[in-house]
């Protein structure tokens, strides 16, 4: 039976991150200390263990099916490649940044300046789009030095917190790019592969969707049902249940978690009591 091939990053947080993912989708993998390649236990899949910087290439040579790396490393190296899911962790950004003595208006201000960065590509493309002319020096790792030893006047590199650029008199003046983890496909995948590749998409999406809402339980009178109605939409409409104390109904629902207190409030205002809140694992739509 064909198995599908998938590359995470060997270690670092995008690699915790990713295979909780896959463990929250119910695949079981067993990998020892520094294996290059497992094999899932209740699925027909492997997970190869390699550089972020080097999976692009293996997905355009098709040596694996499938990743799950962040979105920044395609725009440099991937091009070519699909992004089927984005997947709402590893956040980051691809940053300008100059010394914190030096003003910056615009993108304008880096014509004719020196700029190092570990993302030439990633760089030329947004300057081209911006009609600037700048000379760039390709450093891989520690460019944050580069202003302080006179070989850069900018940077573009990761953000995440910015406590490195503080710690080297850097500030962030512009963003390029807003990064997060994606699942990616091979151009080479074979049909057989890609239909393995659905089902694993279907079970990554109903984790996504769980964790990006909350299931809602709640007390209220049947005077005020229309409005609270109005506040809980759920999936389609919220389930109504009538209570033993008479006049009052529960109401169920599923509210996205972003809007969480906000609904609570205005639940709350509109006369909702004994509100539970519940995490949701998975949502099969």
């Amino acid at each position: 039976m064909s198995k599908l091939k998938i590359a995470v990053q060997k270690s670092g947080r995008l690699h915790d991150d990713s295979m909780k993912l896959l463990k929250d989708v119910g695949i079981s993998i067993d990998n020892g200390k520094d294996q290059l390649k497992a094999s899932a236990k209740n699925f027909p899949l492997e997970v190869f263990y390699l550089r972020n910087g080097d999976i692009p290439q293996y997905l355009k040579d098709g040596v694996v099916d499938a990743a799950i790396i962040g979105e920044n490393v395609l725009v440099e190296k991937g091009n070519g490649i699909s992004i089927l899911e984005k997947l709402g962790f590893s956040s980051c950004k691809v940053s300008i940044a100059i010394p914190k003595s030096e003003n910056y208006n615009s993108i304008k201000d880096l014509e004719g300046k020196r700029i190092a960065t570990s993302y030439p590509n990633t760089v030329n493309l947004f300057l081209e789009r911006n009609n600037v002319n700048a000379n760039l020096h390709i450093i891989n790792g520690s460019v944050e030095i580069a202003p302080n030893i006179g070989l850069a006047d900018a940077i573009v590199d990761i953000v995440s917190s910015g406590s490195t650029l503080f710690k080297n008199g850097l500030k962030e003046v512009d963003v390029l790019l807003k990064s997060e983890a994606v699942l990616a496909v091979s151009p080479l995948i074979t049909s057989e592969n890609e239909s393995i590749l659905n089902k694993l998409r279907f079970r990554l999406q109903s984790v996504l969707k769980g964790r990006q809402s909350k299931y809602v339980l709640l007390n209220a009178p049947n005077d005020k049902l229309d409005a609270i109605v109005n506040i809980l939409p759920g999936m389609n409409s919220p389930t109504i249940l009538p209570l033993a104390k008479e006049g009052w109904s529960s109401l169920h629902s599923v509210i996205n978690k972003n809007e969480f207190w906000e609904i609570i409030d205005e639940l709350k205002q509109n006369g909702a009591e004994g509100i539970l809140v519940c995490p949701i694992e998975n949502m099969v739509l």
